[in-house]
């Protein structure tokens, strides 16, 4: 790989960075389901959103589908970490599937939420992405009752029948600052509104995003490691360039453009929810070796949250 002649004196990493509790329960969950089932184990959609990820299962036999119906009658299916509708449940179900759930414990709270206030007959503006996997799933709870709020213009024209009975919910991969404009404008329209808490709010996405605002503010570069549909991923790039800083996606050091290099004495270096930390080891390693150049750490959150494994694989684990 031929780069620009500019030497890269300090190379800082971000942290926290990369997998999330959910995102290790996720890809432990499917490890030991590929032991203690027999192949081949079956994933719906990818576990998690990363390339790396997803190819590293593949190889291991995990056979990957968009839908349940390129499932086999009583095979054994993995759902992703982003969760599924009640639709997805009872089609699995039919189909006499055994089901293991590798949903992220925060986005089961989400579709909680959504069934509660759906029973109790509230309108629920929910914030997301439409395309993205978690929010088709919860969506799919009570689609009566739940408007989705992509940004601010549709917060503005949501119009609600029963403005005393109203909640607002989110995707959890979006971070306060991303959905504050959206639930100002929310709750200025609707005074009574059940408006969501910050544990609502995936707390890795919100220590990613803070961590790389921290990072862009000492360096003339981010990288940022992740694949290209990560929704959180995508996210830190964004707060970076917000920021005044040159920022790029890549997914691994090939994506490197010299280019970028070129004014870039000091680099930061970061990672999505979904990346594998040797992505973040590669990257390192290329930049220290290219010039020798320093590596240090900026930390602004500590984290110690993990998630139990069903009790199905626990039992496997500890057997």
């Amino acid at each position: 790989m031929t780069v620009s002649t500019q030497t890269i004196e300090h190379v800082v990493l971000a942290k926290p960075r990369g997998f999330c509790a959910g995102v290790d329960r996720a890809v432990e969950i499917i490890d030991l389901a590929v032991e203690a089932f027999n192949p081949p184990v079956y994933c719906r959609k990818e576990i998690v959103h990363n390339r790396h990820v997803v190819d590293n299962f593949k190889a291991k036999g995990v056979i990957f589908v968009e839908e349940l119906a390129d499932v086999p009658p009583d095979a054994t299916v993995v759902f992703s970490a982003h969760g599924v509708s009640p639709e997805v449940w009872d089609q699995a179900r039919e189909k006499n599937l055994h089901i293991i759930d590798a949903t992220c414990p925060l986005v089961t709270k989400v579709h909680l939420e959504v069934r509660n206030f759906a029973r109790k007959g509230y309108t629920i503006l929910y914030i997301g992405h439409r395309a993205h996997d978690e929010v088709v799933g919860v969506r799919g709870e009570a689609p009566s009752n739940v408007a989705l709020i992509e940004n601010v213009e549709q917060a503005h024209a949501v119009e609600i029948d029963n403005p005393g009975k109203v909640a607002c919910l989110s995707q959890t991969t979006l971070s306060m600052d991303e959905t504050s404009d959206i639930i100002d404008v929310l709750r200025e329209r609707y005074p009574e509104m059940v408006v969501p808490t910050k544990s609502d709010i995936c707390y890795a996405t919100q220590n990613r995003q803070e961590a790389v605002k921290a990072l862009a503010a000492k360096v003339d570069l981010v990288l940022v490691l992740g694949s290209e549909n990560s929704s959180n991923s995508n996210r830190l790039v964004d707060v970076a360039r917000s920021l005044g800083t040159q920022a790029h996606l890549i997914h691994d050091v090939h994506d490197i453009a010299p280019e970028w290099l070129k004014d870039a004495q000091k680099i930061g270096l970061t990672s999505g929810a979904s990346t594998p930390e040797v992505l973040v080891e590669r990257i390192a390693d290329f930049l220290q070796g290219r010039d020798g150049a320093r590596i240090s750490t900026l930390e602004v959150a500590s984290e110690d949250v993990t998630f139990g494994l069903p009790r199905e694989l626990l039992e496997h684990k500890t057997a």
